[in-house]
């Protein structure tokens, strides 16, 4: 496909997006989404081991639901940076459990965080609606076209090296202009396997094989990525950065995380991924309303 007739068939920006899934849709317009975190792990950086259980990783997600995500993404795998693979089998018996709970009792979107195929369809089969593949279809041949044929949404996220190898000393002419590159060139690979365009969504995969000074840079050059046309989602919540600016660990950089959500929304993002739904949601709702303006019904109470 060339790039030309590629762009035209490009989700166009507006003042936001609709990802249409099979247990709903997730509202992008004159909102800022949000994705919250679900890890059925027991070595994720922030919360590993904390709902390796399903019946309590269900529960944590409900909870997610009914603090505000309009999303919840379930890994089965760390990628922490240094983390070990795991055998599909492994990330199944983790994953499938919860995500049938979940769909037991809610209809709410459900993306699996994985990069094996084997994976994401049978965490479909049980009840999932997108798929959130931090390799960006690159680590599983047969990833491309399970997406295609199942027509499902997924992301595709920027990331330098593996999770064993992106810290080992990441760098980057141009960090914004190289992370919106790579995204164009893998959303066109989608569509030319017969992804929908608007099916994609991107992320710029902050902490993946990036430093301080590549975060922060990305954060700042959002709306480059923007303009690309896909939603774009940003995943800052709790990560290394935010940990080495207010030398903090993991469980202590709520505000830290709340400031990049903001910015991230301010920046042009249409989705954020979060551990603290409840309070991202009231962060976003002032951000959205800087944004697109404050709502119909806020507009009418005295100042």
């Amino acid at each position: 496909m060339s790039r030309e007739s590629f762009e035209k068939t490009a989700p166009a920006a507006a003042s936001g997006f609709i990802l249409t899934t099979r247990h709903g849709v997730v509202d992008m317009v004159r909102r800022t989404a949000i994705m919250g975190v679900i890890n059925v792990t027991p070595d994720s950086f922030s919360d590993g081991g904390r709902f390796l259980d399903a019946d309590t990783a269900a529960a944590h997600g409900a909870r997610l639901a009914a603090e505000g995500a309009d999303i919840l993404d379930i890994g089965g795998e760390s990628t922490r940076p240094g983390a070990k693979s795991i055998t599909a089998a492994e990330e199944n018996r983790r994953v499938l459990p919860v995500i049938e709970r979940l769909r037991a009792n809610s209809s709410i979107p459900i993306s699996i965080d994985t990069v094996k195929s084997e994976v994401a369809r049978a965490a479909l089969e049980a009840g999932a609606d997108i798929v959130n593949d931090v390799s960006a279809l690159r680590a599983d041949p047969a990833m491309a076209a399970l997406v295609a044929r199942e027509g499902v949404p997924v992301v595709l996220m920027h990331m330098q090296g593996t999770p064993q190898t992106m810290q080992q000393n990441p760098s980057y002419e141009n960090v914004v202009e190289e992370v919106a590159d790579f995204l164009k060139q893998q959303a066109e690979k989608a569509s030319a396997v017969g992804i929908a365009a608007d099916n994609v969504v991107i992320d710029p995969g902050i902490g993946f094989g990036k430093n301080l000074d590549h975060n922060l840079a990305l954060l700042r050059g959002l709306p480059s990525l923007a303009a690309l046309g896909f939603p774009l989602l940003v995943g800052a919540s709790r990560k290394a950065f935010i940990g080495r600016i207010l030398d903090l660990g993991p469980d202590e950089r709520l505000e830290g995380s709340l400031a990049a959500a903001v910015a991230a929304a301010l920046g042009g993002a249409n989705i954020v991924r979060v551990h603290d739904v409840k309070q991202a949601a009231r962060a976003l709702r002032v951000a959205d309303a800087l944004r697109f303006g404050a709502p119909e019904r806020l507009e009418t109470r005295h100042a």
